[in-house]
């Protein structure tokens, strides 16, 4: 390419998709060239002399997912750049061709970037931080979202498209996904989330690979992290690279720690190792056809606190009283004894999208699921390699969808699905099982109309299931016999949204759904000890349909690309509400002392207010506060529901540093960012004295410190960051965490990370 060939200009503007006001002090850098300018006033850029080629654009901005934009350059160019700046302040979403799927709803996300700087965190706790979202914990590493209060088989897990099944009931039992193959993990708060399964009461988290960019060069990142409570080491390779024969993205994941620690104590067995891995397959013909395969596997394996399972009832009343757990050892150690968890989830997926023409859409999706949980005791004679719970499921999933847009603003969506599930108990245990052999097979149908309009949008939608279960359980008396369970359910699910715009920068928004849900297998028929949770816990198999009655009400302001609030009040009013309920005994077995849980059904309400609100302080200095009030009440017994998250209060500030460092004419720090957080959690102060084995712990208060930046070659970039948690070693112990009757929670921890981009 000859001198005078390189005067070609690239000029631009880039605005804030939420508020449409220009943003400045955007970075744009084209990598090829190791040149880049920051936008005005206006959200105008400028660069020239630019020769013709294909070149990467990184925008980056302070309070924004950074995007990179694969351009060709023939001729002076001009760019209109939206950054979702408002959007993502208040967690919302913005997803291409599917808005209005998500128009009506309350929802909250997490972007790539937040991802890849949070290496050391599973699915559940990368969700802490939002609004309405807490967490059940059970010890260090295993932990699973509550979204206003519910959780386990209330709280739909989509994976990439597919919903998540496994043994998801246990509240030992994460999700066995894989957060590193995501793109965004997005939280469904409203009533609106009838076509995700059905049995959600109005919340579903959504963990969603993008499609693979237009980019027929080879693309990829390398991450590595370590993090020094529990020394761990997370590494993750992604590649991907397009073509119109076929694109691919491949993408895996290596975790290995070692015991945690409290601030005063090692929490001995607790460490963890994890290996997954993930395909995803793209092709398309003639922009008519779109078809993709998606394939993973997880694997971990999970050490259970050793102080948490007792040999005898004296020693378990005093392990509920003890500074310090039994059985704490003053060593370091990566090794994984029992008790302990062997998890696999594989899944497999393949979908086809006929596009029939502007207007119509056909959807296809099938796929298939396999779960092996084995749960390994402390068990004499040498037996602590044989499981005492084995369980392999299978499941498989249809789902049809038909979309059809007219008039311009009146979209129909009508689908069908069909789940099976085959829950079997691998032989050999030598112990009752915990969960009994079943089937289970659900079909179902539903239909949404949307109307989008400038000033309003509206949603109704219904929902019909049926589902069937053959359970084959084990007499817990002698002698022995197979007592076979058959059940017959019909639920349904109806939905109202409407979505009123007030004026330019605000909107209101509301929601009303009513669904039913069928008892699950684990709430009618659990006999044993649960070893995950240290408990035992036992079912009933009279469990009546549980009937929810939910509303959501929204009032989102964004004035500015500078300031923006957004308040979620909501209210759940259950019918035959089934919750796991603390008794007053302590059981002795063979396999030691355990405290006692049943599942109960009562009426309840579960009503709740979630406050967001992001302002821009200066041109560097941006900060974000979020509140959760939550309140459970069980109303047949005017008494205060158990397992009710506290209220909870998360601040952070951010400084950006604005100019771009050169290090040479070939390097550059860009986007170099200080964090300070602060989390509060309240002491739940509303249970009685005999609602639960112990008094709930107090108040506590989290600090956090993060240093990012990103190093810019003309190839490459780099990220680097450090990050601390709990910075004052602070000790505390969670009341929604399980493992709070035994041991404290985690003390100071610092991950280093390192991304390379290319």
């Amino acid at each position: 390419m000859s001198a005078q060939d390189c005067t070609l200009d690239v000029e631009g503007k880039v605005i804030d998709d939420a508020s449409r006001a220009p943003l400045e002090f955007v970075n744009v850098f084209i990598q090829e060239l190791s040149t880049g300018v920051v936008t005005d006033e206006q959200g105008s850029f400028f660069l020239s002399d630019i020769c013709p080629g294909e070149y990467h654009v990184n925008i980056s901005h302070i309070g924004c997912a950074s995007q990179l934009l694969c351009i060709q350059i023939h001729g002076d160019t001009t760019l209109s750049i939206l950054l979702d700046h408002s959007a993502h302040a208040l967690e919302t979403i913005v997803i291409e061709g599917t808005t209005n799927d998500l128009a009506n709803q309350a929802s909250e996300s997490i972007n790539r970037q937040v991802i890849e700087d949070n290496t050391n965190e599973n699915l559940s706790t990368l969700l802490e931080t939002q609004t309405g979202v807490h967490l059940i914990k059970n010890g260090t590493s295993i932990a699973k979202p509550v979204v206003h209060g519910l959780f386990g088989n209330r709280l739909t897990i989509l994976n990439n498209g597919i919903v998540q099944t496994g043994q998801q009931w246990g509240n030992d039992h994460g999700p066995e996904i894989d957060p590193y193959s995501a793109d965004k993990i997005v939280v469904l708060k409203g009533a609106s989330t009838i076509e995700y399964g059905g049995i959600n009461l109005g919340s579903a988290v959504l963990v969603e690979p993008t499609p693979i960019k237009k980019s027929e060069h080879l693309h990829g990142q390398l991450n590595y992290a370590f993090e020094s409570n529990g020394r761990g080491h997370t590494i993750n390779s992604r590649l991907e690279k397009y073509s119109p024969s076929l694109a691919w993205r491949l993408n895996g994941t290596v975790k290995k720690y070692g015991d945690r620690n409290a601030p005063d104590y090692f929490l001995t067995n607790t460490g963890f190792e994890e290996a997954n891995l993930s395909l995803q397959l793209e092709k398309s013909w003639r922009d008519k056809w779109l078809a993709n395969v998606y394939l993973s596997t997880f694997n971990t394996e999970l050490g259970v606190l050793r102080g948490s399972h007792i040999g005898n009832l004296t020693d378990l009343e005093n392990a509920l009283e003890r500074e310090v757990p039994f059985f704490t050892e003053d060593s370091f150690t990566y090794a994984i004894a029992a008790p302990r968890q062997d998890v696999s989830h594989h899944l497999a997926k393949a979908q086809v999208k006929h596009i029939i023409d502007d207007d119509r859409v056909l959807d296809i999706v099938l796929a298939g699921q396999i779960n092996d949980r084995k749960e390994f005791d402390v068990r004499r004679g040498g037996r602590e390699t044989t499981p005492a719970l084995s369980l392999l499921q299978t499941s498989f999933h249809a789902d049809l969808k038909y979309t059809q847009t007219w008039l311009q603003d009146w979209t129909l969506k009508v689908g069908a699905q069909f789940q099976g599930i085959d829950n079997d108990n691998v032989p050999g245990t030598g112990i009752l099982p915990l969960i009994p052999d079943y089937r289970s097979w659900r079909t179902g149908t539903f239909a949404t109309v949307n109307k989008t309009a400038d000033a309003y949008k509206f949603h109704l939608g219904l929902r019909y299931d049926y589902e069937l279960q053959i359970a084959k359980t084990i007499s817990s008396s002698l002698p022995r016999e197979i007592i076979t369970f058959e059940n017959n359910f019909h639920t349904y699910a109806t939905l109202l949204g409407f979505s009123l715009k007030l004026s330019d920068s605000q909107t209101l928004q509301f929601n009303s759904g009513w669904a039913l849900r069928a008892p699950a297998i684990n709430e009618l028929y659990s006999t044993g000890l649960h070893q995950g949770v240290s408990g035992i816990e036992e079912g009933d198999p009279n469990l009546d349909i549980e009937k929810a009655f939910k509303n959501t009400l929204e009032y989102k302001w964004i004035p500015s690309a500078n300031f923006s609030i957004s308040a979620l009040a909501y209210l759940q009013n259950f019918k035959n509400y089934i919750f796991l309920n603390p008794q007053d005994q302590f059981r002795l077995t063979i396999r030691g002392a355990f405290p006692v849980f049943s599942y109960e059904q009562t009426d309840a309400n579960i009503y709740g207010l979630d406050v967001s609100t992001q302002l821009t302080l200066s041109r560097s200095l941006l900060a974000t506060v979020k509140y959760s009030y939550i309140r459970g009440q069980d109303t047949s017994n005017d008494i205060p529901l158990v397992f009710i998250p506290p209220n909870s209060l998360f601040g952070q500030l951010t400084y950006r540093v604005k100019q771009s460092m050169d290090l040479n004419s070939t390097i550059r720090l860009e986007e170099s960012e200080f964090e300070l957080t602060g989390r509060w959690v309240s002491e739940q102060n509303r249970l009685l004295e005999d609602q639960d084995f112990n008094d709930a712990p107090p108040a506590y208060f989290l600090l956090g410190f993060k240093a990012s930046t990103n190093l810019l070659t003309s190839k490459q970039k780099f990220r680097l960051y450090v990050k601390a948690d709990n910075v004052l070693d602070t000790v505390y112990r969670d009341y929604l965490n399980r493992q709070r009757y035994f041991a404290d929670d985690l003390g100071r921890s610092i991950t280093a990370g390192l991304s390379l981009k290319f």
